[in-house]
């Protein structure tokens, strides 16, 4: 596992992160399906072995449960380990509230910091405010404070895409921003990348996978579970991704996996400081956790990617 600098702060984490949405369960919805507690042990544990000490969770992933388990998994390593966790989705309310004003923020904190068994964050962010809360100078009070009492040691944005990040780049100088960024998903690294290196902060790239669209393994037909965010989504826009990654596949060549290769791809881009592949596993653990070690993708295959992009894999 190679590191890098998480931006400006002086924290280094591994390249690859550990994404723990899934982990959470789906109980309350909006996940990624059924898990199983002790195979997602098993999946932090493999990430830990190869390496991983970035670990991606919020308050929200299935209401504290993927906290609870990441600490249960990091028990006697703390001082090893970059947690980065989230507060802001109110769940305390009911499914789909945000509070982001500083009394329930330092509430939010200080029951992460209680699932998590441990009296600091590494990294808090604020999980995917509305404009109107990004471009207030007062939102980012509480966590200036948080940070000089010692509660968190740096602190940054989840954000839903390239404009909100902008926004808050000018407004509030965060330590990190974190977006989705994939094969079909580009548009970050043209106006919000280089803005976050120019300033010193870092980039976390969600969504590598484009939510398991770019692992290969789904079909037009494919159907999700119950408490899985896919359920619901129209069929054509199912099958204009399952195409999209069919276009793809030159990629996995016996050298490396679909997975693999997706991976690869995002951290070409040296401003970006970690991706979090999503994982519920120890087998997409060892596929993800491997992909920088796996065969690096050929200037001959970035050229073909590059065509595809400019006609956006026909995805609208």
């Amino acid at each position: 596992m190679k590191y890098r600098d998480l931006g400006r702060t002086g924290i280094k984490v591994s390249e690859v992160g550990f994404g723990a949405w899934a982990i959470g369960g789906n109980r309350h919805g909006n996940s990624y399906g059924p898990t199983d507690d002790k195979v997602s042990l098993e999946a932090i544990e493999k990430a830990l072995d190869l390496g991983c000490n970035f670990f991606d969770t919020a308050d929200v992933y299935g209401w504290g449960h993927s906290e609870e388990l990441l600490s249960k998994a990091i028990k006697g390593k703390r001082d090893r380990i970059v947690i980065a966790t989230k507060g802001g989705s109110d769940f305390y309310q009911g499914f789909g509230f945000q509070t982001f004003n500083e009394e329930y923020i330092r509430f939010a904190l200080d029951k992460s910091l209680e699932r998590l068994k441990t009296d600091y964050i590494d990294l808090y962010q604020l999980h995917n405010p509305p404009v109107s809360v990004i471009e207030n100078e007062e939102t980012y009070e509480v966590l200036q404070k948080l940070k000089i009492e010692g509660k968190i040691r740096a602190w940054g944005l989840s954000v839903r895409n390239s404009r909100d990040g902008q926004i808050a780049l000018m407004v509030a100088k965060p330590d990190s921003i974190q977006v989705p960024y994939n094969l079909f998903t580009t548009g970050p690294d043209v106006d919000l990348f280089p803005l976050a290196m120019q300033l010193g902060c870092a980039v976390i790239a969600r969504e590598p996978l484009s939510n398991g669209f770019l692992c290969g393994k789904y079909g037009i037909e494919s159907t999700f579970e119950s408490g899985d965010i896919r359920k619901n989504w129209p069929r054509d826009f199912i099958a204009a991704r399952v195409k999209a990654c069919e276009m793809l596949q030159f990629l996995a060549d016996g050298k490396r996996t679909m997975a693999q290769a997706a991976i690869q791809w995002t951290l070409i881009r040296k401003d970006v400081s970690v991706v979090i592949p999503g994982v519920k596993t120890a087998d997409q653990a060892l596929e993800d956790f491997s992909a920088p070690d796996r065969p690096a993708l050929t200037k001959s295959e970035l050229r073909e990617i590059e065509v595809l992009k400019r006609h956006k894999f026909g995805l609208k």
